[in-house]
């Protein structure tokens, strides 16, 4: 059994006890001593509403925020805890998250050259990103949790010797990002149901022998609208009309160029706040690859750079908002909004997609007959 840490804010202990009401009401929380539940306590009694009956008005945690659409925060278990022999990346241990190796480059525009035993290493750890979404998509249909979801890709990183990347990175408290609906990225997974209808991003990223590999998919759950449908086929497209383009000499702004023209042809918009990146050794460095037409990314493709394309592309406006929480984005409109992601490689003559679905021919899950109506 995994063992579980703390709850409590700002701590990292091993949990020992668990909470009386939360027990009755099915809701996983634990904490390491009693004057840690008790200092808690303010803020950990706002989960105690039976989370079965989907009576939301017990359980308000931002009561002046003015949400933009449907979704509202249900209530999340803690965050889960990583064996110790499992290779850690830099900000693991941090008591505020911080990569400081990511930092210490922080304003650098230099895009790192792989050597042929760093791509050997990039390719293991996407292939292992690649089998936990995987695993996370066989489970994501109507009524399952997004916390539950987050649970099966701790546990599927684990098995695989990885750390779940997320985790602890500045303080995220989960080990994956679930973004269902109008959320653009950064979903914190919670109680919620997924509902008949639905869409959402399952975004994974793992870190394996000193490398992250990083990928995402949205998924339809059960049968959505042909809207919204719509979406999800257009914004796949739009990451296959920037990996097309990727080869040595390409300039990196010129990958946003085709994803809006094909975004714009649909009447779909491109969120602007958030971009593709470079990824290696560091869950975040250099280049950056925004996904909008004219913007001023610096860099040229040369082969042996690895980075992600990862477009978000929205049925309403492409402006963003974030929750309290401090992660969740967004749409303004309260628009529903998709995202997919690959990691690439860039070689002498185009691109190999490391992340790549190898069965059905790199379909997406949304293809599927299970995931799709």
């Amino acid at each position: 059994m995994m063992t579980r840490i703390c709850d409590g804010s700002g701590c990292h202990s091993e949990a020992k006890l668990k909470c009386p009401k939360c027990i009755g009401l099915e809701i996983d929380s634990s904490f390491c001593s009693q004057e840690c539940f008790k200092s808690n306590w303010s803020e950990h009694k706002l989960l105690h509403f039976d989370v079965n009956s989907g009576d939301m008005s017990k359980y308000n945690p931002w009561p002046s925020f003015e949400f933009t659409g449907k979704l509202r925060p249900y209530p999340r278990s803690g965050p889960r805890k990583v064996p110790d022999t499992i290779q850690r990346p830099d900000y693991a241990d941090h008591p505020e998250g911080r990569a400081l190796s990511e930092e210490s480059i922080k304003d650098s525009t230099q895009i790192k050259i792989l050597s042929k035993s760093e791509i050997e290493s990039m390719r293991v750890v996407c292939k292992l990103a690649r089998e936990v979404l995987d695993e996370a998509a066989k489970v994501t249909d109507v009524g399952v949790t997004t916390d539950e979801i987050d649970r099966v890709v701790h546990e599927a990183s684990i098995e695989r010797d990885c750390y779940p990347s997320p985790l602890n990175y500045y303080k995220f408290p989960k080990s994956c990002c679930t973004s269902v609906n109008e959320v653009i990225c950064h979903g914190i997974p919670d109680k919620r149901p997924l509902q008949d209808g639905d869409i959402v991003n399952i975004d994974i990223t793992v870190y394996h022998k000193g490398f992250h590999g990083d990928l995402s998919e949205t998924l339809i759950v059960g049968n959505a609208s042909a809207e919204h449908k719509k979406l999800v086929q257009v914004t796949w497209e739009c990451l296959q009309k920037g990996i097309e383009i990727v080869k040595p000499g390409v300039r990196y702004r010129e990958i946003g160029d085709v994803i809006q023209k094909h975004a714009s042809l649909h009447g779909f918009s491109v969120v602007k706040s958030y971009c593709g990146h470079g990824i290696n050794r560091l869950f975040h460095t250099a280049p950056k690859v925004p996904h909008y037409a004219k913007n001023k990314a610096i860099g040229v493709i040369k082969p042996g750079h690895t980075f992600t394309i990862e477009p978000m592309i929205a049925e309403g406006s492409w402006r963003d908002m974030s929750w309290p929480d401090d992660w969740t984005a967004v749409t303004v409109d309260g628009s529903r909004c998709a995202q997919f992601e690959e990691t690439l490689l860039a070689t002498e003559t185009g691109c190999e997609i490391l992340t790549r679905r190898l069965a059905h021919k790199g379909r997406p899950y949304f293809m599927d007959d299970n995931h799709s109506s």
